[in-house]
């Protein structure tokens, strides 16, 4: 199997077929192209996913603080140790209390999964870091199942999963028992299965046109139940599980497959298709993606219910509640449940630069674009070594190749996308944007690079199919060495692929010490601080 030589551009996931005219007299949309998944794939995927496992799962006994978890894990890891300690029924779970850092902010999700490597493992770091290792390559998995299926290229997928696997931000968020992986996950599913539903939509109903099926009614078709559209709603449901944000997702992703659905219709000749998306796809477009998400996230919270010690949990009976409040004339369960949705809510309401917090490693959504400012996890510095002094430091800090290449990325989605008509690029940039654009509504508000981890797969996705539309494009090298190298004439824009992908590989071994938190001289250390804010 050569990778290169046969490499081909990205597809929008259609095949160009000659203008032909259907049963209505009208010129036959371009075919959609069938998704087949073959010995290519599953050497790639294959190749991928052991890269993924070893980077994440080397060294994920340390760093350690003492013994005990570093940096934003000594809040997350004792609420999963806190599950695992009141877990007295299999299906229902346990309860977070952890009184020694106040209220829990954050849905239980996440330490719910963290709790079960934990009950195998115990307290120890590969018991609350498991699980984040094994959800971040499973991460790295699913970006490349969403590149595979909206590219229709097995090659770009295998771009976007080597991409991947070489990011800092992707390996350090998968090696620490913090919450961030999972959502990543999640929301990486939803929109693997959203486009699975759109690709499946569009075979269906190019279908029906050609055999005249699409029916009377100046509305269309009716689509029926899409499983696939009710996965992304579950993936939905369960990103809200880990955090807030999730929400983001649902509000995107939801309008991402009505707006879909409704070009389709129009595409396939439907004369009231504005109607018709409004009458038979937003109703079940909103039951999928966003009560299924939202019964989900009230089943994370079983647990809570289930306890007569929950936090909260008799708020209304023992005057936690005023009386003069609404909540009052609610049930006792769910009246506590949301005084302590609005507790959480005003608690991160209140983390605002302007009302005075502030935090050394606090950073901006802008700041996210070129990973301007990555956030200290571990530090030890004086170390002796030899004749000199060592340190030992980890970050969660993005590979440059990658980061910088942020807004090139988008730029380029968005020019195809909108100039050329390549709908390949849809899906990441609308990820991108649910990931990015509601923080600057609150960019008041107290920050961390560790948000924009939620972004960098659909980034590297939209990096991915630059990337395809580049191989075999441009002028033929006729370099003696690099024929010789390659077994046959080169173009340009392989050439650049191939550079690119060398200079990411080359970073993520060059700042591999940032990543792991290896012992390192003093001046490896310096030599790799290029911007004066990574310090």
């Amino acid at each position: 199997m050569r990778l290169w030589p046969k490499l081909v551009g990205v597809t929008t996931a259609t095949a160009p077929t000659p203008a032909t005219h259907g049963v209505r007299g009208r010129v036959e949309p371009p075919a959609p192209v069938a998704y087949s998944w073959r010995r290519a794939d599953w050497i790639s995927t294959a190749a991928i996913a052991v890269l993924a496992l070893l980077t994440r799962f080397l060294g994920l006994n340390t760093p350690v603080s003492g013994g005990t978890p570093i940096f934003d894990e000594k809040h997350y890891v004792p609420q999963a140790w806190d599950l695992v300690r009141s877990w007295d029924n299999l299906f229902i779970g346990g309860i977070e209390s952890n009184p020694g850092y106040g209220l829990v902010v954050h849905p239980p999700l996440a330490k719910q999964i963290m709790a079960l490597s934990e009950m195998v493992f115990g307290y120890t770091p590969l018991g609350w870091r498991f699980m984040a290792a094994a959800f971040g390559t499973a991460t790295i998995i699913t970006m490349m199942a969403l590149a595979r299926q909206i590219s229709n290229s097995w090659q770009v997928a295998f771009l976007a999963g080597l991409i991947g696997v070489c990011d800092g931000v992707l390996l350090v968020s998968s090696k620490f028992g913090m919450l961030d992986i999972f959502q990543v996950f999640f929301v990486v599913a939803a929109a693997w299965a959203l486009a699975r539903d759109n690709n499946a939509l569009r075979m269906r109903l190019h279908n029906a046109w050609r055999n005249g099926n699409l029916g009377a009614s100046n509305f269309g078709p009716r689509f029926g139940f899409r499983w696939w559209r009710f996965s992304a709603g579950v993936f939905l449901g369960l990103s809200l599980g880990v955090k807030w944000s999730g929400l983001y997702y649902i509000f995107f992703f939801g309008l991402l497959s009505v707006f879909s659905d409704l070009a389709l219709r129009r595409r396939y000749g439907v004369r009231r298709y504005a109607a018709g998306t409004l009458v038979r796809d937003t109703p079940a477009a909103l039951a999928s993606l966003v009560l299924v998400p939202l019964l989900l996230y009230v089943w994370t919270w079983r647990a809570w219910f289930a306890s007569e010690t929950s936090v909260y949990r008799h708020a209304k009976v023992d005057g936690t509640i005023s009386a003069l409040s609404p909540l009052k004339l609610l049930p006792e369960p769910i009246a506590g449940w949301l005084y302590y949705h609005g507790s959480v809510l005003e608690f991160h309401a209140s983390l605002t630069s302007s009302g005075g917090h502030h935090h050394p490693w606090d950073s901006k959504p802008w700041a996210w674009l070129v990973a301007a400012r990555p956030i200290l996890y571990y530090s030890s510095t004086d170390i002796e070594c030899g004749e000199g002094h060592c340190r030992r430091m980890l970050y969660l800090f993005g590979t440059p190749a990658i980061w910088w290449c942020v807004v090139p990325a988008v730029l380029w989605g968005l020019w195809a996308l909108i100039v050329r008509h390549n709908r390949s690029f849809l899906i990441p940039l609308v990820g991108f944007a649910a990931g990015f654009l509601p923080w600057l509504a609150a960019f008041d508000r107290q920050m961390y690079f560790f948000y924009a981890a939620a972004f960098i797969p659909f980034v590297i996705v939209l990096i991915a199919l630059a990337l395809g539309q580049m191989i075999n494009r441009g002028r033929l090298l006729r370099w003696r060495w690099l024929s010789a190298l390659a077994g046959g004439q080169m173009r340009s824009g392989t050439f650049m692929t191939i550079c690119y992908l060398a200079t990411v590989v080359a970073m993520f071994f060059y700042f591999s010490p940032l990543f792991y938190g290896f012992i390192i001289p003093e001046g490896w250390y310096q030599s790799m601080m290029w911007l004066p804010s990574w310090s």
